[in-house]
Parts: C-alpha cells; structure tokens; sequence
C-alpha cells in the first residue's frame, strides 16, 4: 500500500512521531486518449498530496495497438497497490480505497468496484460494517490489503487502514465466500501507532523501530506454511506466522520478525514470491515516495527461507537498510540495498522509427505483487505506475519477469501481451537498440534511452562501449564499460511503434537493471 505523500508535509516538530501511510496512461505520449470513465470514489484522506489521482478509478475503454499490423487490446484500469489473486480461471487485483479489478488474460481489465461508501460490492455496508477499523485509523479510507482463498474455500481479506500523518494503523481480516464480495468484518488483529501505550510487543511504541501496521501481503511457503508480510515506512518491514485455519497469527509473537527498516526510511509494499527453480523466496518492495515526483521504484532481495534474512546480488543483508538515529526519509541510506529492478524510464522515439510523439515509459512504478503459473512456468509482476508528463494519473501494469542465470528475476522492458519465450539468434538479435540503465538510485530523475549497436560479430558500439553473446536459448550476457549484466532476451510487442521488437533485460551483480527494445523503421 502506499501511503502516499503521506506524512510527507508534516511538521518538524512531529518528524519522530511521523510515517508513513501513502499511497495512476497511456505510455503513448502523443497518442490520441482512449476516452475515460472516472469514478469518484469520493474519499478525501489525510495529507495526501494528490487527492485526486488517489481518489479515483479509470478504466480506459479498449486501446487500439495497431490491429491493422494484429497488435493486440488492451483495456486499462486504475487501481493503486495492486495486489492479485486467481481463483476459478481469473485474476483479480485489490488495492488502496477498496479498489478492485479483474482480467482473464492480465490485458483487459473490468472494474469491480471503487471507494470506501456504501455500495461498493466488496464491502457494501462499508461504514457501518468497517465502522471500528475506520474509527481506529482516524481515517475514512482504506489503505492496501491482500486477498488470499485459505482450505475452508472461504476468501479472506487483509485490509488495513492508517491515519496518514502518523502511523496510528492497523490490519484486520474480512471473510467472504465470493472473490467478489462481500465481505464480512472478523475485527482487527495487529495495530500501531499507539503512542505512549504499550505495542503489540508489550513495549511502548516506537515509530523508529515498530512498524506502521499496514500493506499486508500473505502466502503460503513451499512447506504449505502461512505466513503474512508487512510494514511501511516507521521502524520498517515485519514477518509473521499465521494460522492456515484462521488465517490470524499464532499467539505470542508480537509484531513478528523485522526483516529491515528503521528510522521512517521509505521502504514499503513488501511482497513474497516462492520460485521452485531456485527454491529462494523472492521478497519484492517498492523505495520512495509513490507520487510522480517521488523516486517509486522497485527492488527485489531473496532467501532460502520466508522469514528471512534477506539479501541482495552483492550479499548484503537488508536488515541493515536503515536510516541512521534522527533521520527521517534518509533516501540515500538505503540506495545500496536491493536489486533495482525498475524505476522512471523513458524509451524515446527515435528518427525514422514508426508511429508519433517524443517516447513512452513510467513513473514511480511500484507497489507491486506477482504471481507465477505453474502450468506455462511463467511469472508475472502486476503494479501501479504513473507516467511520464501525465502528472498523477496511474495505471496497472503487468510484465512477465525472468530468472536470469545467476538465479535472479529481471523484468521484460515491455508489458505483457501474451508473449512467450522463445530461441533466438545472433543474427534475429544484432541490430540497433534503444538502451535503459535503471542505475540504484532513488530519485525523480527519468533515465531516458540513448542508442546502442549490437553488432553480429558481438560488439556493443553507439553511445556505449562492450561487447555480448548468447548463451542456450534466450539468456544473454552483455558487457558495458567493464560491468557484466546476465540476462534474457524476448520478442515483445512495442506499444509505442506498434510492432514486434526483440528486447533484452539484464542484470549486473551489483544490483542494477538494464534494458533494450531495438529501434524499428518505418516500413
């Protein structure tokens, strides 16, 4: 969940007592806009920074990529936080302000429902039956939940709610026996933010080392053990067990296990995926703040098992990603931990290449979570995303991510549109690329494309200088100014030139993404 801008006015003085609750298209940037519904969900929440952008859905009716060339559909909805469940052939998403999606094929999208007032089908008596959890947060919103279908077959909501200028917050659980809705309230089990009383823990809270109790993720490790994951911002991101029964944590473990975070660094939206390839737990976040000039950008970390600890490509443990004593919102003190596996980006259109307008990327993408098909072994990273020059409005996306050789997930440059890997050759892939270097830093700045040659005798030449080479089907290794990136390379298509492209994203040991889509001409 995000706690948007969260706390981010908030007066000085209050600096210590504050975290955290914050909470998004067309990348098309001269295309003509698919024309919009808006729904209001009519939620005005505490010190947000954009109300509006927050506050609302979108669903864009179905985009026309290029049918003259067999492109294919897709229509787009907003839902901030996105979190997925698949039950009985669909994918549906949860989000901040009971904001709710479902797709059949992660392209098109249908609104379910949006708001926290009466009527919206996941919790339709929501203030009357929510009125407790409401009245906790101090608040008349929602933050980001997680849905999950435990053995009963009964589906089991993990909402949270949070007042936004501090982390006076909490998480509950509601039962329903429709993915849909409704949901029934079970009452709240975990909260924070209690100041001057004794915590969860049964010391007096500490927003510098307690969590803000919100952004819940659950999933069931390899052992068929249930286990819930959490925390924004304050003293950082917590782990606990729970009872597959009844989906509550066993008694007696407090707040859990901290698996990183201190001092209101701004880390947030943690989310767990096992992968029997590597047989690692695969701990996905989001660094920064969500909005449009926030830095939002999304890392990767992983363990043998689900409590951690956590570490990155270079080893590092992310325990210790922290702000140091006294800080607050200390970006630069967490930059080196985690795999930066997205952040603001821009492809740029190049001469020649069909279609209009100056590029097509994202900003502050994040808050993710992600799911992985047994059957076509494929795994997708489902999030919310701004874009560029379209100040807060924000989106689903979903990408399929890959396993690179060194055993780490990296993320295709562009949207899933059914795409499957294949095996490709020196020759289907040399050619003229348009490069992204996603760098490890936490900032607004958007890393816009510059050109690059993958020649067939394996030379890197353009803009940069080094050389690649295949290895098996579809891995591929490049190497740039003296730094090695392992990777994948994927025929994808191309929203912004409407066409099919050979694409390649890469990984270095030192945590940094890079990604190509190769420059088209116009035919």
């Amino acid at each position: 969940m995000n706690k948007t801008l969260i706390c981010a006015v908030s007066v000085l003085t209050a600096v210590v007592m504050m975290t955290a609750c914050s909470k998004g298209t067309n990348e098309n940037l001269n295309k003509e806009p698919a024309t919009e519904q808006v729904v209001n969900d009519n939620n005005k929440t505490n010190k947000e920074v954009n109300e509006n952008a927050d506050n609302q859905l979108v669903v864009t009716n179905p985009v026309d990529n290029g049918v003259e060339k067999g492109g294919p559909m897709f229509t787009n909805a907003s839902v901030h936080d996105p979190s997925v469940l698949f039950a009985d052939g669909t994918f549906y998403v949860y989000g901040s302000h009971l904001g709710s999606a479902k797709s059949t094929d992660l392209m098109n999208w249908t609104l379910i429902g949006s708001g926290v007032s009466n009527g919206n089908p996941l919790i339709p008596n929501v203030t009357e039956e929510m009125a407790e959890a409401l009245e906790w947060g101090q608040t008349d919103t929602f933050w980001a939940g997680d849905v999950i279908q435990l053995a009963d077959g009964k589906y089991y909501f993990y909402y949270s709610v949070c007042k936004g200028d501090s982390p006076r917050a909490a998480i509950g659980l509601a039962v329903s026996d429709s993915p849909e809705g409704p949901f029934t309230d079970l009452g709240m089990f975990l909260k924070s933010g209690m100041w001057g009383q004794k915590s969860e823990d049964g010391t007096i809270y500490d927003a510098t080392v307690h969590p803000n109790a919100i952004d819940p993720a659950v999933f069931f490790d390899k052992d068929n053990l249930l286990w819930m994951v959490y925390g924004s911002y304050s003293g950082g991101i917590f782990i606990m067990q729970l009872d597959p029964t009844t989906g509550l944590p066993f008694p007696d473990q407090g707040y859990g296990k901290k698996l990183l975070g201190k001092n209101h660094v701004r880390i947030e939206g943690p989310y767990i995926q096992y992968s029997p390839e590597t047989d690692y737990y695969y701990m996905f976040l989001s660094y920064g703040g969500l909005d449009a000039v926030g830095g939002y950008n999304l890392r990767v970390a992983r363990s043998k098992t689900p409590d951690g600890p956590y570490v990155d490509s270079e080893g590092k443990d992310l325990i210790d990603a922290q702000g140091p004593a006294g800080s607050f919102f200390d970006d630069r003190a967490i930059e080196p931990y985690g795999v930066k596996m997205v952040g603001n980006f821009m492809f740029r259109r190049e001469l020649g290449e069909t279609g209009g307008g100056i590029g097509a990327g994202y900003i502050s993408p994040g808050h993710n979570s992600t799911y992985y098909d047994e059957s076509s072994k494929k795994y997708f990273n489902i999030f919310h995303t701004r874009f560029p020059y379209q100040s807060e409005h924000h989106e689903i996306r979903v990408h399929q991510m890959f396993l690179n050789e060194d055993g780490w997930f990296v993320m295709a440059p562009h949207r899933y549109s059914g795409e499957t890997i294949g095996t490709y050759t020196q020759e289907e892939v040399s050619g003229a690329f348009k490069l992204i270097n996603h760098g490890r830093d936490v900032s607004a700045e958007v890393k816009e494309s510059i050109v690059v040659e993958l020649t067939a005798d394996g030379n890197i030449t353009g803009a940069v200088a080094g050389s690649w080479k295949l290895s098996g089907e579809h891995n591929v290794e490049l190497t740039i100014d003296n730094v090695v990136y392992r990777g994948v390379l994927l025929r994808q298509y191309d929203e912004l030139t409407k066409q099919e492209v050979m694409t390649f994203s890469a990984l270095s040991l030192e945590g940094v993404s890079v990604w190509g889509s190769a420059v088209t001409k116009k035919e």
